[in-house]
Formats: C-alpha cells, structure tokens, sequence
C-alpha cells in the first residue's frame, strides 16, 4: 500500500491541476472583494450554483483600468492553482474584463461617479478666465498637430499673447504622470490659465486624461485651467474637472482669445461713442454756461441797481403824477367852493324882488318865521329890519 504525507497528496493535486488548467476564462459573479495593503486582490466568484475563490497578485492588479466591485460580471483569464498550506484550489487572476462592457468604459464611468460626488465637477468652483490674457501655457506634445493649431489660430486671433509651451507624454503609461508634473510646474508660474490638450485618437490614445491622477492636479490647480482633447465627441474626465471644456484645441483658443479684428472695430465704435459723448458734453455745458450767464446778467448787482432806480423813477413820476392829480382836484374844488360862495353871497343875488332872509344872525327859510319874529331881509346893496306881524299859506 503507497501511504502519501498531507503535503505529498497536495502536492500531486496541484501539480495535476496547474498542468490541466494553466489558462482558464471564467465567467461569473464578484463577490466578497478584499483589497490588501500589499496590493494583492482577493475576492470570489460565483454563479447561482458554486463558488470559486480566486486572487489577483499586485502586479496584474496595477494593470486594471476599473475598480472590481461587488455583484460586478465579470470575464476572468486566469490558471487554476492549489494552495498547499490550506489544501484550497483558487484562481490566480491574469486579466478581468467587465462582462458585456469594455474595461475602459467602466472604469470611465466609475471614476466620472467617483469625483462627482467628491464634488470635482461643481459649477460653483470653476474659476474664470479673464478676457485679455498677457500669459498663458499649453500642455501638449511639441511634436503633435494640436501644438500647431493652437498656435496659428492664437497667431491670427491675438498676437499680444506670450505662450510657453510644456512638451508632455499626451499617451502611453507613462503619460498621466508626465502630464500632471507639466501642471504642477506651470501652476506656479501665474499664467493667466492653462491649456492642457491634444488632438483625437481612440480612447485608448485618450486614456491618460481620464486617470485620476490628472483630474486631481486639474482640480488643485490654482491657475484656470482649459481642457481641449480631441474631437467634439470626445469627452474625457479632464473636461469635467476642468474650469473650461474646448471641443477640440484649436476651438479652445477661439472660446479663451479675444479677436483681434473685433477688438478694432469695438475701439472704433468706442472712440466714435467717446467723440460723441464728449460733444454732446461740450453742448450741454455750453447750454448751461448761457443760462447762468442769463441769470447772472439777471440777478447781478449792476442789474438789481438799474432795477432799482427804475423802481425809484416811476415811484417818482408815480409820486409826482399823484400830487398833481391831487393839486388838480384840490384846485377843482376850490373854484366850486368859490363859485358855490359867489353864488350865495347877497351882492350877487341882484334879482329884482328877491332878498335873503337872515333870523338870528342865520340865514333861514321864511317858512320858518313865525309871527313876532324879528328878521332881517338883505340884497347885496340894502339890509331892512322886519317883524312878522301876519303869516298866512298862498294858495
């Protein structure tokens, strides 16, 4: 009878197993994902009816492009090994791809997900551009056709511009990093903003601004930044963190400079403005300065003194005019005085049988007298004295 150690039985059962399947696709459920310090993954999976436990050693772990989650479907290339220690058979994981998504995709939605809720896409933080920038910065392959674009377009639009170039990785492994030292050295140097960019390719061409390492430097930067990858269909994590999206670089240098041909025709509308302002001031002012010459010509003392004196002669002549008028009447009355006095004076009643008849010293009617009165009749010649003896009505 052949009597095998524990170890010499897994030993053989590894040894059979690793040889029959030493490349394995497997199709099933994540669960139970743990993610070591050492950068070893561990999970499970399953379908509805068994469960295989399975690891992911850190070197194939840096590799993945998306986060294994738990529930994910997944398609796993792996080798089907034994664990000695524990007599345990598991799966050591080359490769895990989404199941029915490209691994690219997922990771593209798990990361956008991810700063959304860190916040890195509120419009509430994005800084602005100023609309006349001195200075500013391209990111950029030196080599690439984008660097040519942004510059002829910057050249045509607004050549009082001074542009630095940093010539960076724009794909690759080692893109992102390079890409993220470019903005961390261009973030100190007070450029107006940043323009971080490529042209289009595959979304592989385009990874390295979808990894977070790049939306992180975005996102820390003090210094605006613009996002300008690709085509217009092109949407990359960049454009989300960004302060401003282009739809392609030479579109960014359309949105972020002024036209400088525009910028001609507002200064000639604007002098045209300022000329006609300035007249329309010069008008009004000379409007006013007439009025209050007007008014000072009105109100000044030399006027108020010929007021005045005019004042003074027609009271004059008023006053005047008064006490002629007054002399006039006075005069007037007099002579009516006098020819009412001349009238009533005996010696100009001459009438012939007519005398005035004065009782006590006043004249009185002779309907008056009563018998035994002593009168007296007077003309202007005689004066008789009389009493009445006999008074009797004539009928």
């Amino acid at each position: 009878m052949n009597i095998l150690s524990v170890s010499n039985l897994n030993e053989q059962i590894k040894t059979l197993l690793e040889t029959s399947f030493s490349h394995v696709i497997v199709e099933g459920e994540l669960s139970r994902i743990t993610h070591h310090n050492s950068g070893h993954i561990y999970f499970s999976i399953k379908d509805k009816d068994s469960t295989i436990s399975a690891v992911m050693f850190r070197g194939n772990a840096s590799k993945l492009k998306f986060r294994l989650e738990e529930g994910m479907k997944v398609i796993i290339n792996a080798a089907l090994t034994l664990y000695k220690p524990r007599g345990a058979y598991q799966l050591n994981c080359f490769s895990v791809e989404p199941s029915g998504q490209g691994a690219l995709a997922l990771a593209y939605e798990q990361l956008k997900q991810k700063l959304s809720s860190k916040g890195y896409f509120e419009p509430s933080i994005k800084k602005t551009l100023p609309k006349f920038p001195k200075k500013i910065a391209f990111i950029t392959s030196a080599t690439g056709a984008a660097l040519q674009d942004m510059l002829r377009v910057a050249n045509k639009r607004y050549k009082a511009l001074s542009i630095d170039v940093y010539d960076v990785l724009v794909q690759g492994e080692s893109a992102a990093a390079s890409i993220v030292n470019a903005i961390t050295l261009a973030d100190i140097k007070e450029y107006d903003f940043i323009i971080v960019g490529r042209g289009g390719g595959s979304i592989e061409d385009l990874w390295a601004f979808n990894e977070e390492i790049v939306a992180d430097a975005i996102f820390l930067a003090k210094t605006p930044i613009v996002s300008a990858v690709g085509h217009e269909i092109d949407w990359v994590i960049s454009d989300f963190v960004s302060d401003l999206r282009a739809p392609t670089p030479s579109a960014a240098m359309e949105m972020t400079l002024p036209d400088i041909n525009e910028l001609y025709q507002t200064l000639d509308s604007l002098s045209l403005q300022h000329t006609q302002l300035i007249m329309q001031k010069i008008q009004n002012l000379k409007q006013e300065l007439s009025h209050l010459s007007k008014l000072y010509n009105a109100n000044s003392v030399d006027k108020k003194l010929l007021q005045k004196i005019e004042e003074v002669k027609l009271l004059r002549d008023s006053f005047i005019s008064r006490i002629k008028h007054k002399v006039s009447v006075a005069q007037s009355q007099v002579q009516n005085l006098q020819k009412m006095l001349e009238s009533n004076h005996p010696k100009y009643k001459n009438k012939k049988g007519f005398a005035q008849i004065s009782f006590k010293s006043k004249p009185i009617d002779i309907n008056e007298l009563e018998i035994g009165d002593e009168f007296l009749a007077q003309t202007h010649e005689i004066s008789i004295s009389a009493k009445v003896i006999k008074k009797e009505k004539i009928i």
